[in-house]
Protein backbone atom coordinates (compact mmCIF):
# COMPACT_ATOMS: atom_id res chain seq x y z
CA UNK A 1 0.00 0.00 0.00
CA UNK A 2 0.87 3.77 -0.87
CA UNK A 3 2.65 5.67 2.31
CA UNK A 4 1.24 8.47 0.69
CA UNK A 5 0.74 11.55 2.52
CA UNK A 6 0.31 15.34 2.47
CA UNK A 7 -1.26 17.35 -0.30
CA UNK A 8 -3.20 14.90 -2.61
CA UNK A 9 -6.58 14.74 -5.12
CA UNK A 10 -9.09 13.04 -3.94
CA UNK A 11 -11.39 11.26 -7.30
CA UNK A 12 -15.19 11.23 -6.39
CA UNK A 13 -16.92 9.45 -9.22
CA UNK A 14 -20.61 9.48 -9.02
CA UNK A 15 -22.81 7.00 -10.55
CA UNK A 16 -26.19 5.05 -10.48
CA UNK A 17 -26.04 2.02 -8.23
CA UNK A 18 -27.93 0.30 -11.08
CA UNK A 19 -25.41 1.17 -13.88
CA UNK A 20 -23.62 -1.72 -15.46
CA UNK A 21 -19.99 -2.26 -17.63
CA UNK A 22 -20.24 -5.32 -19.22
CA UNK A 23 -21.39 -8.09 -16.71
CA UNK A 24 -20.82 -6.10 -13.69
CA UNK A 25 -21.34 -2.70 -11.50
CA UNK A 26 -19.81 -0.22 -12.76
CA UNK A 27 -18.20 0.99 -10.15
CA UNK A 28 -17.08 -2.01 -9.31
CA UNK A 29 -15.35 -1.16 -12.73
CA UNK A 30 -14.02 1.58 -11.21
CA UNK A 31 -12.45 0.53 -8.45
CA UNK A 32 -10.52 -2.13 -10.30
CA UNK A 33 -9.40 0.02 -12.72
CA UNK A 34 -7.72 2.14 -10.01
CA UNK A 35 -6.55 -0.76 -8.48
CA UNK A 36 -4.91 -2.48 -11.46
CA UNK A 37 -3.21 1.51 -12.12
CA UNK A 38 -1.33 1.33 -8.50
CA UNK A 39 -3.20 3.91 -6.82
CA UNK A 40 -2.92 4.81 -3.32
CA UNK A 41 -6.85 3.19 -2.48
CA UNK A 42 -10.80 3.65 -3.30
CA UNK A 43 -13.59 3.01 -1.42
CA UNK A 44 -17.21 3.10 -3.01
CA UNK A 45 -20.30 4.98 -0.64
CA UNK A 46 -23.91 4.00 -1.12
CA UNK A 47 -25.94 6.97 -0.41
CA UNK A 48 -29.34 6.89 0.74
CA UNK A 49 -31.05 9.45 -1.63
CA UNK A 50 -30.63 11.39 -4.09
CA UNK A 51 -31.50 12.52 -7.89
CA UNK A 52 -29.14 13.63 -10.94
CA UNK A 53 -30.02 14.46 -14.10
CA UNK A 54 -32.87 12.99 -14.86
CA UNK A 55 -34.65 14.85 -11.69
CA UNK A 56 -36.04 11.64 -10.42
CA UNK A 57 -35.39 11.57 -6.91
CA UNK A 58 -33.92 7.62 -5.71
CA UNK A 59 -34.51 6.67 -2.33
CA UNK A 60 -34.12 3.71 0.17
CA UNK A 61 -36.73 4.36 2.31
CA UNK A 62 -39.36 1.69 3.34
CA UNK A 63 -42.17 2.76 1.36
CA UNK A 64 -39.87 2.73 -2.04
CA UNK A 65 -38.24 0.17 -4.02
CA UNK A 66 -34.50 1.61 -3.00
CA UNK A 67 -33.78 1.30 -7.22
CA UNK A 68 -30.80 2.48 -8.89
CA UNK A 69 -29.61 5.04 -5.79
CA UNK A 70 -26.72 7.21 -5.87
CA UNK A 71 -23.27 5.46 -5.49
CA UNK A 72 -19.75 7.58 -5.45
CA UNK A 73 -16.59 6.01 -5.49
CA UNK A 74 -13.59 8.17 -4.11
CA UNK A 75 -10.64 7.80 -5.05
CA UNK A 76 -7.16 9.33 -3.36
CA UNK A 77 -3.35 9.78 -4.45
CA UNK A 78 -1.18 12.50 -5.87
CA UNK A 79 -2.29 14.67 -8.41
CA UNK A 80 0.22 13.69 -11.15
CA UNK A 81 -1.21 9.57 -10.51
CA UNK A 82 -4.80 10.71 -10.30
CA UNK A 83 -5.09 12.73 -13.83
CA UNK A 84 -3.05 10.32 -15.20
CA UNK A 85 -5.94 7.86 -14.23
CA UNK A 86 -8.44 9.95 -16.07
CA UNK A 87 -8.16 8.57 -19.34
CA UNK A 88 -9.03 5.22 -18.02
CA UNK A 89 -12.06 6.46 -16.75
CA UNK A 90 -12.86 8.39 -20.22
CA UNK A 91 -13.66 4.82 -21.99
CA UNK A 92 -16.60 4.25 -19.67
CA UNK A 93 -20.12 5.08 -20.29
CA UNK A 94 -22.55 5.60 -18.24
CA UNK A 95 -20.51 7.80 -15.09
CA UNK A 96 -22.10 10.94 -13.66
CA UNK A 97 -19.89 13.80 -12.54
CA UNK A 98 -16.14 13.72 -12.18
CA UNK A 99 -15.01 15.98 -9.35
CA UNK A 100 -11.50 16.27 -8.39
CA UNK A 101 -10.54 18.07 -5.11
CA UNK A 102 -7.40 18.90 -3.16
CA UNK A 103 -6.92 17.24 -0.23
CA UNK A 104 -4.31 16.81 2.56
CA UNK A 105 -3.84 12.99 3.97
CA UNK A 106 -2.98 12.86 7.65
CA UNK A 107 -2.46 9.14 8.96
CA UNK A 108 -1.48 8.57 12.76
CA UNK A 109 0.15 5.68 13.97
CA UNK A 110 1.96 3.18 11.76
CA UNK A 111 0.22 2.42 7.99
CA UNK A 112 -1.27 -1.74 7.97
CA UNK A 113 -0.94 -2.84 4.26
CA UNK A 114 -4.73 -5.04 4.73
CA UNK A 115 -6.23 -2.39 6.48
CA UNK A 116 -6.48 -4.32 10.10
CA UNK A 117 -4.49 -3.58 13.15
CA UNK A 118 -0.73 -3.17 13.16
CA UNK A 119 1.24 -6.36 14.89
CA UNK A 120 1.48 -5.52 18.14
CA UNK A 121 -1.58 -3.09 18.45
CA UNK A 122 -2.72 -2.14 21.59
CA UNK A 123 0.34 -3.80 23.44
CA UNK A 124 2.26 -1.54 25.76
CA UNK A 125 5.60 -0.09 25.00
CA UNK A 126 8.29 -2.43 26.40
CA UNK A 127 5.95 -5.15 26.88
Amino acid sequence: MSRLRGTALRLTVLVGESRMYRSRPLYTEVVHRAHAAGLAGASVFRGIEGFGASSVIHTARLLSLGEDLPVAVVVVDTAERIRAFLPRLEELSGLGPVLLEECEVVRFGPAEADGGPAEGAGREEGR
